[in-house]
């Protein structure tokens, strides 16, 4: 693509791009809600979109089966009258594991140390596994982030499993790729710092979910529309933007949530950030609005 080929829009509303579009992919965290709540407008413009005759699927990096985060979402006032469906990484992991037809996933064995919240134990849900507590009778590890007890302020608490996890060269599986994420305006870590410090330290990661293209193919499906008349919608330039990118559809960049300390509604920082990264969203909005 030339790099005149087109300038990142500065929009106020989703409405200025729908006549583009016929099929949305949207983030959830960041984008419609905070972690506790939706965002001023995200109900409205889901509500609109729907109006327009759009199909709407949602896609998150949650390490939780899909059909838990349709719940939470209902919780929220976004029934399933306003999306064509949900799609999360902890849904296509749940997927791998129970096919085990990719190579990698056909090498794991059964015993798993999970290392994550209780809140993320649905993942196992009718999953021939069994969980084990000590590294050195698991054959690998998943890893769906920090959990409330050690904290998600640094990956210092979970350094003594993870040393002891990599020196038994145990393979780990990653159910969010996500680094950070900020709830109710507190900022922590995810599972994907863990991982990369995993990584770093010379283990085996399998990364699944946003950016990686795999998560997108369930999401293409629901929608069944033309891929060059979908966008994906989210804040996270690492993973949305990127995401959208991998998957060959639009992005339009939401500011106003992982990255509003750092950009605000500064257009031309945005454009700088986007540019720094290779990427070329369409549009930057500050919130999902119509």
């Amino acid at each position: 693509m030339a790099d005149n080929a087109h300038e990142m829009q500065t929009l106020s509303g989703l409405s200025a791009l729908a006549d583009q579009y016929d099929g949305y992919v949207v983030d959830l965290w960041g984008t419609v809600h905070d972690g506790l709540q939706p965002y001023p407008g995200a109900v409205d413009c889901l509500q609109a979109l729907r109006a327009a005759g759009k199909r709407v699927v949602m896609l998150s990096n949650a390490p939780r089966p899909a059909d838990v985060v349709s719940k939470q979402l209902e919780g929220f006032g976004i029934g399933r009258d306003l999306h064509d469906g949900v799609m999360t990484s902890g849904e296509q992991v749940r997927t791998l594991l129970r096919e085990r037809t990719d190579p990698w996933f056909a090498r794991l064995g059964r015993k798993v140390l999970h290392v994550g919240g209780t809140h993320d134990l649905g993942l196992y849900d009718g999953l021939d596994l069994e969980r084990v507590a000590d590294p050195s009778e698991a054959q690998f590890i998943l890893n769906t982030g920090p959990d409330q007890d050690r904290g998600a302020d640094s990956v210092d608490p979970y350094l003594p499993e993870l040393r002891a996890a990599l020196e038994r060269g145990l393979p780990m599986l990653c159910a969010n790729p996500d680094m950070v994420v900020v709830k109710g305006g507190r900022r922590m870590i995810c599972a994907g710092v863990l991982a990369a410090f995993y990584e770093q330290e010379g283990g085996n990661v399998r990364w699944v979910g946003k950016p990686y293209a795999e998560v997108y193919g369930p999401v293409f499906a629901m929608l069944g529309v033309a891929q060059n008349r979908i966008l994906g919608i989210g804040d996270a330039l690492a993973t949305d933007m990127r995401g959208a990118a991998v998957a060959g559809i639009d992005g339009a960049w939401i500011l106003g949530g992982i990255h509003q300390e750092m950009i605000g509604a500064n257009a031309e920082l945005a454009a700088e950030e986007a540019e720094g990264a290779g990427l070329r969203p369409v549009a930057t909005l500050p919130r999902l609005v119509w």
